[in-house]
């Protein structure tokens, strides 16, 4: 069975800060970076984590399930609701700074001015200078300019059935593009998570209707 891209895998450390595009009324983008850090998550790291979401993406996508979150994390959750963008990202920005928090995930709705190239490039620097990683969910946007490491478009995909009900729901499936990233080329991806483990399969090689993409390592931003 094709396991996770190595550029996804644990000891990779993902990207610094990755850009997650996702539709107006899912939970796609979030999930899948919650999917991601809760197998990345070692054994006895208590490390908490921030998740920030403005007005407009909490109306659309809702505030966080606790018992619906990955088993690693969900005790370990930092949950702040803001009103505006600005709010939004001053308080990922304080998050970034602080070494402690494992890594931060933001959810910003629409494409909103306050975040500019220059908004996205400082998050960039803020994440690559503290060593904590960021995924900034992007709900319902437009593909604008950033400086994220990784560019991600991501949709909820078909679970396959349950081997011994296939009437209950299966288990979480994401088809993921990777439009853009450093070093890095361009792919489309099925990703299942299984409960024990993560697995990937490129698009084109599936022949069930669910999958993934790959991410990027690059030199830091603030070298030029």
């Amino acid at each position: 069975m094709p396991i996770l891209p190595d550029v996804l895998a644990p000891a990779s450390g993902g990207a610094t800060h990755a850009e997650l595009f996702t539709g107006a009324q899912d939970c796609a983008g979030a999930a899948f970076a919650l999917a991601l850090e809760g197998h990345r998550t070692l054994p006895g790291d208590e490390r908490p984590w921030l998740w920030v979401q403005d007005r407009a993406s909490l109306r659309q996508t809702g505030r966080p399930y606790r018992p619906g979150l990955p088993r690693a994390l969900r005790h370990r959750l930092v949950h702040v609701a803001v009103t505006t963008p600005e709010d939004a990202l001053f308080a990922l920005e304080e998050g970034l700074r602080c070494r402690d928090l494992a890594f931060v995930v933001g959810e910003i709705a629409g494409n909103p001015r306050a975040l500019s190239l220059t908004a996205q490039r400082r998050l960039s620097l803020m994440a690559e200078k503290h060593g904590v990683p960021l995924w900034l969910v992007r709900v319902g946007a437009g593909r604008d300019l950033s400086s994220a490491r990784q560019r991600w478009a991501l949709r909820p995909a078909a679970s396959l059935p349950p081997r011994w009900n296939a009437q209950a729901p299966g288990t979480a499936a994401w088809r993921a593009e990777l439009f853009r990233a450093r070093n890095h080329p361009p792919g489309e991806w099925i990703l299942r998570d299984d409960g024990q483990a993560l697995i990937a399969q490129p698009a084109q090689q599936s022949t069930h209707p669910v999958d993934l993409a790959g991410a990027v390592g690059d030199r830091p931003l603030a070298a030029g």
